[in-house]
């Protein structure tokens, strides 16, 4: 039976989806995975929040329950031996700014955790909600959306649905090797966005194959309340 690895509360999840060519997630496909795709198409999600009232293994750290998080993921899907799909995702890096988070994630889960200097705003006025994520590689990144300030239900079928409903984690340790946990929380409200800011420099933050996102348009933003998280301890596959 999975033990309880880590809870916390994720809030005001801002997430920007782009559509891009599976041949480009591929290499980061872990092994036992396959890469789940929405009405046939594959999507990367830049994705910022707050993590608040962290305990690790019931114990809150001081110091450590409330912090940013910014990170950009693709989705996958894995099939079970009785034959059931998993669907989960995959992490193409993660930032933080809590140097003792990122070891921690490191070790434990093999995740690619990198320390940055990070804030966050958020601003409700006039029936609108205005939240941000930036961190500093060099350069201060940008992530903002503008949304109502009344949350709604997620709608069936939808691609918001697709992005959030998603419970594992699966973590390419190598080439031959994968480790999955699982991510228990409610289905998340969303409030619906009306624009969204992305100045990030994807080539410096994220490598050079995605460079290209710098200049593309996301297909579509996202911005979700979150809730109350439980991550499971890892396991191999």
């Amino acid at each position: 039976m999975l033990t309880s690895f880590l809870t916390a509360e994720w809030r005001k999840l801002a997430m920007v989806n782009y559509s891009v060519s599976p041949d480009l997630l591929q290499p980061f496909v872990p092994k036992h995975t396959e890469l789940d795709l929405f009405e046939g198409e594959c999507f990367v999600s830049l994705i910022g929040f707050l993590f608040d009232k962290v305990s690790l293994l019931g114990v809150p750290i001081p110091f450590h329950t409330t912090f940013e998080e910014v990170n950009l993921r693709f989705y996958v899907k894995h099939r079970t031996k009785e034959g059931q799909w998993k669907r989960g995702v995959t992490f193409v890096k993660e930032i933080v700014p809590k140097y003792a988070v990122s070891w921690v994630a490191n070790v434990v889960y093999n995740e690619p955790y990198v320390t940055l200097p990070m804030r966050h705003e958020w601003q409700t006025a006039n029936e609108q909600l205005r939240v941000s994520y930036e961190w500093k590689q060099k350069e201060w990144n940008r992530l903002e959306l503008l949304a109502d300030a009344t949350s709604i239900p997620l709608a069936a079928g939808s691609l918001e649905e697709f992005i959030t409903e998603h419970y594992w984690g699966y973590t390419k340790y190598d080439n031959f090797t994968t480790y999955e946990y699982g991510v228990e929380h409610p289905r998340w409200e969303v409030y619906p966005v009306k624009t969204h800011i992305v100045d990030v420099n994807f080539e410096a933050v994220y490598g050079h194959d995605f460079g290209f996102l710098s200049h593309q348009s996301p297909h579509s933003a996202l911005l979700a309340e979150g809730s109350a998280i439980v991550v499971k301890s890892a396991q191999k596959l």
